[in-house]
C-alpha cells in the first residue's frame, strides 16, 4: 500500500438481512391476519422489497483514499489538509462519539463497523475540526492517509500547478 490507495464498502452484516426480513414478514402477518382482499398479499408485496431496499441503502456508503482525496461517500477531503490520523477502537471510539465529541465534528458512523479513524483537518476556511469515519480496518485507513501525504499529488490537467 505505497501509493496511499485504500477502497471500502460498509456492508449491512450478512446476519441483519434474515432478522430484518424475518420481522419484516411477521408484521406482514400481523397485518394480514385472515382478512381477505388485499391485505392477503400487499403487507408482503411491498414490506419485503423496501426492507431489502433499506439494507442495500445502508450498505451503499464507501471509504476510499484515492487521488490525495479520502472520499467518504460524497463528501471529501484533500490530504493537504489532513493533520494528525487517529485510529479508534472499543473504549476511544465510544468516548469519540459522546462525551469528546465536538458538535461541527463530520461522523459518518455505521453502528455495526466496530472501527473508525478520526482525521484532523487543518483548514482554516472549514469550520469543521475533524472527521470521524466508521471502517473496519482504522490502522489501514490510517496508513493509507499517512502515506497519501507524503506521495508526490498526481496532475490536475483541469487545474494545472502555476
Amino acid at each position: 500500500m505505497t501509493d496511499g490507495s485504500f477502497r471500502e464498502r460498509m456492508y449491512v452484516p450478512w446476519w441483519a438481512w434474515p432478522v430484518t426480513l424475518a420481522i419484516v414478514a411477521l408484521l406482514a402477518a400481523e397485518i394480514h391476519m385472515g382478512a381477505p382482499g388485499v391485505r392477503v398479499w400487499l403487507p408482503y408485496a411491498v414490506g419485503l422489497p423496501a426492507a431489502t431496499a433499506l439494507l442495500l441503502w445502508l450498505g451503499r456508503l464507501r471509504v476510499s483514499v484515492v487521488g490525495g482525496r479520502l472520499e467518504v461517500d460524497d463528501a471529501n477531503l484533500p490530504v493537504e489538509f489532513i493533520g494528525e490520523v487517529t485510529p479508534l477502537e472499543g473504549t476511544a471510539l465510544r468516548d469519540a462519539l459522546s462525551v469528546g465529541l465536538h458538535p461541527l465534528a463530520f461522523v459518518v458512523q455505521r453502528p455495526w463497523v466496530r472501527g473508525a479513524v478520526r482525521v484532523e483537518v487543518n483548514d482554516a476556511d472549514d469550520p469543521t475540526p475533524y472527521w470521524i469515519v466508521s471502517t473496519r480496518r482504522p490502522e489501514r485507513l490510517a496508513e493509507a492517509l499517512r502515506s497519501a501525504q507524503g506521495a508526490p499529488r498526481p496532475v490536475d490537467d483541469a487545474h494545472p500547478v502555476s
